[in-house]
């Protein structure tokens, strides 16, 4: 699993580092299915369910799910991107939210409250804490900021499939849900509203935005939980 979220990692390292104005989602798409196959992976998104793309690239109101198309990005939006990859038998599952060119000092306090909130909760990736402890680390942090976290989606087990048990939402209570156990693996991500929690999901059967049209942000890592404490798997070779 380290090595398929190494694969994620350098993907999204790279695909954050072309966004820019005028490029589209879809080259995005494009150039992580090349490096994802050329790593000796397969997209794990790409027919999940019907689903088309190798990323889920959403964009300023946004949440997650976004289709890749040919929609420009323009200066001023942010994208959060979010990638598979399938190793092996084996899943990396990570995402980040992108600034394209310069962004308000909203946004950007947006961006950051939501990825230190799943630094917070990977924290509380140890045995012995509970599902409520990792949700209630991104709700304690993020609220008093002014924000709200998605109700409806949540982060998930990961291992030989995308989607395993248990359910990880991003808000509870301290002490509540099931003990973490050694072992488990779980894709712990934030997504962090800059107005109300409500959203709702677009014709297009995928796409989900925030009911009020504000910005909405999201990280993403693959964190196992071991008897020395949370080991993040989707981090390249250079970081820690």
């Amino acid at each position: 699993m380290r090595a398929a979220g190494r694969i994620v990692a350098r993907v999204l390292k790279r695909l954050s580092e072309i966004v820019e104005p005028g490029i589209t989602t879809l080259d995005l798409d494009r150039e992580a299915e090349r490096m994802i196959r050329q790593a000796g992976a397969y997209p794990t998104f790409k027919g999940y369910h019907g689903y088309t793309a190798s990323i889920c690239a959403s964009i300023n109101d946004e949440v997650v799910h976004g289709i890749p198309s040919k929609r420009r990005l323009r200066e001023g939006d942010i994208i959060g991107i979010d990638c598979g990859a399938t190793l092996d038998g084996y899943v990396g599952d990570s995402a980040l939210t992108v600034a394209v060119g310069e962004v308000s000092d909203e946004v950007k306090k947006l961006m950051e409250a939501t990825r230190q909130s799943l630094y917070q909760a990977i924290e509380k990736c140890r045995v012995g804490y509970h599902l409520g402890d990792v949700g209630n680390a991104v709700q304690a942090f993020v609220e008093p900021l002014g924000y709200s976290v998605v109700r409806n989606y949540c982060g998930h087990g990961v291992g030989r499939a995308m989607h395993e048990d248990p359910q990880v939402p991003n808000y509870g209570e301290p002490g509540r849900g099931k003990a973490l156990r050694e072992g488990w693996v779980l894709a712990i991500e934030p997504m962090v509203n800059m107005g109300r929690h409500e959203v709702k999901q677009l014709s297009d059967g995928w796409t989900v935005i925030t009911l009020d049209g504000r910005p909405s942000a999201h990280f993403e890592h693959t964190v196992a939980i071991t008897a020395n404490g949370p080991d993040i798997l989707t981090l390249l070779d250079s970081e820690s």
